[in-house]
């Protein structure tokens, strides 16, 4: 006999996936939705000064572009991405001592889809993938989100240890190193020549991708530039380098690259066939019309000189915000820095007492693969005037006062 269920039951939907029940949002993006408030001067976020875009020359890319080749400007392009940006982006490396032609490029959308593209071409369920300590949020979710199990290379106030980088490696047999050695997300730090010679010929003696990420790089505001670490002997066949517009024209475009050898780039490009099909061709065609046209290297200058104003600003006035006993990095460019006040403050549950002053900054916990410091934190110092830095870290001050 057949028992037929009442017609107005039902049943419960499927569960999400368990990587979608396990990894957990950005707390960067949870914190600028609760701060987004005009009044609050905001040193959490990563975003660039939106008043040093080059608007009108990006406009006028678009307008000669749907002008002059609408029809290619508005179609479907090649999962690739159009050959005169993958050209320009070309030469612009080359140019920087890192042999590339176009066919070695796949542009992306923004260079986190490069990270989301290469765990989904390198990573099964439970391989290990190394990271530094701290680490790019956004790259522990993507790992995450392929089910890999994330390590902690251990370093210091300069950046992973290689030997530590050796030892991790015999003993866990990871598929791949991620780091971005230059002006790096959280800390701004950037890793000296030697060590990154050292991760290349651990890479190259022991058999290990390396995911060179370098959004900031060219946000150099003293020192001299290092090399990638994908030019370095050793480390030529095996390192993945990701490069973005975000921080240097535009984040709206969600423009980004990799270069990577041909068979991991060819599954990276089937990986975004499936994923997207291709990044948007306007805007490629927009950023190669930008580049024909305009000195992007002059823009970078500019921005630069007014960056390296903020990062003082900020840097002359920490002493005075943070406590006694404080610690902080001093970056040579880049977005952000990262402090570290004395034992027992915890940032995180500080974090909600600061805000009430007008004013955020990133707890460090959520930056850490293994057992966080919960007594760091990450200031961006990029997206205000001297002045207003100014205010912020005396409202700063104001919320880190314990209270009575």
């Amino acid at each position: 006999m057949t028992v037929t269920e009442p017609a107005s039951a039902t049943a419960p939907v499927p569960q999400l996936a368990a990587r979608a029940r396990t990894v957990g949002g950005s707390p960067v993006r949870d914190i600028l939705a609760v701060t987004g408030r005009p009044e609050v001067i905001n040193f959490a976020g990563g975003l660039p000064a939106p008043e040093l875009f080059d608007a009108d020359g990006i406009a006028a890319a678009y307008r000669a572009v749907l002008e002059e080749t609408p029809a290619q400007a508005l179609q479907y392009s090649t999962t690739e991405g159009e050959p005169a940006l993958r050209a320009a982006l070309a030469e612009r490396s080359r140019t920087r001592g890192l042999p590339t032609d176009a066919d070695d490029l796949l542009v992306t959308t923004g260079s986190q889809q490069a990270l989301s593209l290469l765990a989904t071409a390198l990573i099964e369920p439970g391989d290990t993938v190394l990271v530094e300590s701290p680490c790019y949020l956004a790259a522990l979710q993507a790992f995450g989100l392929a089910g890999a199990r994330v390590v902690a290379v251990p370093g210091d106030e300069h950046g992973l240890d290689p030997v530590a980088l050796d030892e991790l490696v015999a003993r866990e047999r990871p598929k791949l190193l991620y780091l971005v050695p230059t002006f790096q997300n959280p800390t701004g730090r950037t890793l000296p020549v030697e060590r990154r010679a050292a991760v290349a010929e651990v890479a190259a003696r022991r058999g290990l991708w390396i995911v060179e990420d370098d959004p900031y790089g060219e946000l150099r505001y003293e020192g001299e530039r290092a090399p990638w670490i994908a030019a370095l002997p050793g480390a030529e066949d095996r390192t993945v380098l990701l490069g973005s517009f975000s921080k240097v024209m535009a984040p709206g475009l969600r423009l980004g690259w990799l270069r990577a050898p041909a068979g991991l780039r060819r599954a990276c490009a089937v990986a975004k066939q499936a994923a997207d099909l291709h990044t948007p061709t306007v805007n490629q065609l927009a950023a190669a019309r930008y580049l024909a046209d305009h000195d992007l290297d002059a823009h970078v200058r500019r921005v630069a000189t007014v960056y390296g104003a903020r990062r003082d600003a900020m840097l002359a006035g920490l002493p005075a915000a943070l406590p006694d006993g404080s610690a902080w990095t001093r970056p040579e460019g880049g977005m952000f820095l990262w402090a570290r006040l004395p034992e027992p403050y915890d940032t995180t549950a500080l974090l909600p007492q600061v805000v009430r002053q007008n004013v955020a900054y990133v707890p460090g916990a959520p930056f850490y693969a293994g057992d966080p410091d919960r007594a760091t934190l990450r200031l961006c110092f990029v997206t205000q005037t001297p002045e207003e830095i100014t205010e912020g870290l005396r409202r700063l001050r104001a919320g880190l006062r314990p209270r009575p």
